[in-house]
């Protein structure tokens, strides 16, 4: 792994109401530091209070002086409290299948001290200190990514992250997988010892699913606005009529979503002598360019839906029971059900999915000399040169394997831990399949700017002054296609101009 030395010092301060995405992804992917507020130490501080005096009065709680699930009437005597925790995370700790990512991870680790920096959970202030140091200092815990029904939380996921907090399981330590004890020791971390309610408060939640979700928003709204983009280019390419997009079709239709999309179009499409000097004679044009601030517009309101509830959940306490010190309550509730997320990821799926299908069509269209007057498949010399003929089937093939990934796990659910767990949410999974289908689309975007820009270059003319910005970008990394080539490292370039954002910065 590569530390970005120039972000060591960015730090992210937590108090579990002010965290942002924006905040998630810099410590993610740039490798922002976390430190705790002093608001947030004071409340953890009340919370643990209350905890020890109930341990110590011996008073029957759930998941402080009972067991778990549908062992909640087995009473666990005081002594054997830390016992009861560490068992919790080394029983509930058997995902399967590949690690998630790294950048995954550490927003795992993030939103876990975020949602117990509140002062809700009864945790000690050294556990989530434990917890920042590892993001801190790069021990990232190896965790499967199958395993959660996204209803007690995500606690197989969650349980394989505390597992190297206690000394136990596996960690990434300078791109290394090695044990987490030792992951720990080299990095100078204390290995801990749960105490009462914590191995509870640490797996007890929904940050599994609301990490992948976070990251997972922010690269939709991404590619929504890399998708206006690429319309618009294609526009250019196929001199598409740019009347669909005017500002009274849509306020007769006032979709927020739409009337951005078709704002956007025109901006980037103004004084475009291309469609100026058009000559097709066409009154109309086909769905996949007259439609785009319908069908863009709706995805885009979709994601701000998602966004939303994300940004909601990353400042939320899912674990259970819930204390309220305050008002000297405990209360067992069911925040962990992870059925809000799992309802976005699955919605935000479809939407990123959606962009993808247009994007296709626009890309078939481009390619089909029956749907254009361009060159077949865009090249000079076909039959020699089979040109974006193969492109344009790679794009179909992920488009199609979107709409497997499209269909909505929330609508699941399955009966668990003897029947105490009746309904469950399935979130993981809809976040899961919905980080898939943004890696697919993504490309399935690449393919268009490729094609489009090369539509650009056989109609010729002049295109507007922010397409041509666009243009130039795609055309520094890649040049237009005089005879076939290895077009897979093309596609790959457009996908690190997108990842990067160095395509819509030019709004």
């Amino acid at each position: 792994m590569m530390i970005d030395q120039k972000n060591i010092e960015k730090k992210i301060i937590i108090d579990g109401y002010s965290l942002n995405i924006e905040d998630v992804v810099n410590v993610a992917r740039k490798n922002y530091t976390v430190s705790l507020s002093q608001k947030s130490l004071v409340n953890m501080k009340k919370s643990r209070n209350m905890v020890e005096n109930l341990v110590d009065k011996k008073e029957v709680v759930y998941g402080i002086t009972t067991g778990f699930g549908k062992f909640s009437t087995v009473h666990i005597d005081s002594e054997q409290t830390e016992q009861l925790q560490e068992n919790l995370i080394i029983s509930h700790a058997v995902g399967v299948g590949n690690h998630l990512p790294e950048e995954v991870v550490r927003a795992i680790m993030l939103l876990r001290a975020n949602a117990l920096s509140k002062g809700f959970s009864g945790i000690r202030i050294e556990v989530v200190q434990t917890l920042m140091d590892m993001i801190n200092k790069h021990v990232h815990p190896a965790i499967p990514e199958k395993g959660s029904l996204g209803a007690s939380g995500d606690l197989a996921p969650l349980a394989h992250m505390v597992l190297v907090m206690i000394g136990k399981g596996e960690a990434y330590y300078n791109g290394e997988l090695i044990s987490g004890e030792a992951a720990m020791k080299k990095a100078g971390i204390h290995i801990i010892r749960l105490k009462a309610k914590e191995g509870l408060a640490l797996i007890n939640g929904t940050q599994a699913m609301t990490a992948i979700g976070a990251l997972a928003v922010s690269d939709a709204v991404q590619i929504a606005k890399t998708a206006d983009i690429s319309a618009a280019l294609t526009c250019e390419a196929l001199e598409a009529i740019p009347a669909a997009f005017d500002s009274k079709v849509q306020e007769v239709r006032p979709h927020k979503g739409q009337s951005t999309v078709a704002k956007n179009l025109l901006s980037l499409l103004e004084g475009s002598k291309i469609i100026a000097e058009a000559q097709h004679g066409r009154v109309q044009d086909a769905y996949t360019l007259r439609c785009i601030p319908q069908v863009h517009g709706a995805s885009r309101d979709a994601i701000d839906y998602a966004y939303k509830t994300i940004e909601i959940e990353i400042n939320s306490v899912t674990d259970n029971p819930i204390l309220f010190p305050d008002e000297g309550e405990i209360i067992s509730g069911g925040n962990f059900h992870g059925q809000p997320v799992a309802l976005a990821m699955d919605f935000l799926g479809i939407a990123v999915s959606e962009l993808a299908n247009i994007s296709e069509r626009r890309t078939e269209r481009l390619v089909n000399p029956a749907l254009s007057d361009l060159p077949g498949f865009l090249t000079e010399k076909g039959g020699l040169n089979s040109g974006f003929m193969i492109s344009q089937y790679v794009s179909a093939s992920l488009v199609s394997e979107n709409k497997v990934l499209a269909h909505p796990a929330s609508v699941d659910s399955i009966l668990s831990s003897a029947n105490q767990e009746d309904h469950v949410s399935m979130g993981t999974i809809a976040a899961r399949k919905t980080r898939e289908i943004i890696y697919n689309s993504r490309n399935v975007l690449a393919i268009e700017l490729l094609c489009a820009a090369q539509g650009i270059d056989l109609r010729g003319g002049e295109p507007a002054e922010a397409t041509k910005i666009a243009y130039n970008k795609i055309r520094k990394i890649v040049p237009k296609l005089e005879k076939d080539r290895e077009y897979r490292l093309d596609i790959k370039k457009v996908v690190e101009l997108i990842e990067k954002e160095l395509l819509i910065n030019i709004y």
